[in-house]
């Protein structure tokens, strides 16, 4: 892939937090960037963290690039479906980025407590925002968009997980773990039926990294070797540019290691 005005991407649940940074990174490098969320200045926010995909867009056309902004609801199949056909209208999609993810809810809004609880002392709403907004919402969007991507190959989808998806660690959730071991298998799947169509799929694992939400509990982490959104999403932009990318399709892969492959700072 080459990085010109000429290449288009969609980054899923990017009003904020990693979204907002892969988007705006994209933005820098030229690309045409769809953000969608459902956070936006007509609909209003949906937590008391800042970001619209209005502003998210505003970013990365002042950033370089174009940056179109789309209210979604990702838990509705026909809401997504009427955006890939309208990116379908404009003739082309080089990259699908599936960052949005639910079941932060209420992390975010305060109950540190509750997302560290054992999983008898959580709710069975929390293991069900996961797996409806974050992996059947990453699924649904790679299934309408293939068509869109095979047309516009070389391309890629590179869907945002977490490496307790591959090796679990007991201080994470039980549900967590399940549903990021289920989005790093999306990938791994979808590459084995996209790589003869020149479509490279992975999943990707950024380390601690500085979004909104984490920052709020600053106190309960180190932040010293902590990634910004940004550097995340020079990651993605170096991925998708990358000639030799095809060679990786099918891996989840930490985004330090394809930091010290590009030569990127994700500080």
């Amino acid at each position: 892939m080459t990085n010109d005005h000429r290449r288009v991407a969609w980054v899923t649940g990017a009003s904020r937090g990693i979204g907002r940074g892969v988007a705006v990174a994209l933005g820098s490098a030229g690309w045409t960037v769809w953000v969608s969320a459902r956070s936006s200045t007509d609909r209003g926010l949906t937590t008391h963290l800042p970001g619209t995909v209005d502003s998210v867009a505003a970013e990365v056309t002042a950033a370089g690039g174009t940056g179109i902004a789309r209210q979604c609801d990702h838990s509705d199949d026909d809401q997504v479906r009427a955006l890939v056909e309208e990116i379908d209208a404009t003739g082309s999609l080089h990259l699908l980025v599936n960052n949005v993810w639910g079941g932060y809810e209420q992390l975010n809004a305060g109950q540190w407590e509750e997302w560290n609880a054992p999983l008898w002392q959580q709710p069975l709403a929390l293991f069900d925002a996961m797996f409806t907004h974050g992996v059947r919402a990453h699924y649904v969007a790679s299934a309408l968009c293939t068509p869109l991507l095979i047309r516009s190959a070389p391309s890629a989808v590179i869907t945002i997980s977490m490496e307790v998806g591959a090796s679990h660690s007991a201080e994470h959730g039980v549900g967590y773990s399940m549903a990021k071991a289920a989005d790093d298998r999306l990938a791994l799947a979808l590459a084995g039926q996209l790589a003869a169509d020149r479509v490279a799929s992975i999943a990707l694992h950024p380390g601690l990294v500085r979004t909104e939400g984490v920052l709020q509990f600053r106190d309960f982490f180190d932040l010293n070797d902590s990634q910004s959104p940004e550097g995340v999403g020079r990651v993605i932009a170096a991925f998708a540019a990358d000639t030799d990318g095809m060679t990786l399709t099918g891996q989840a892969l930490r985004v330090q290691d394809l930091a010290q492959r590009y030569r990127i700072d994700v500080s």
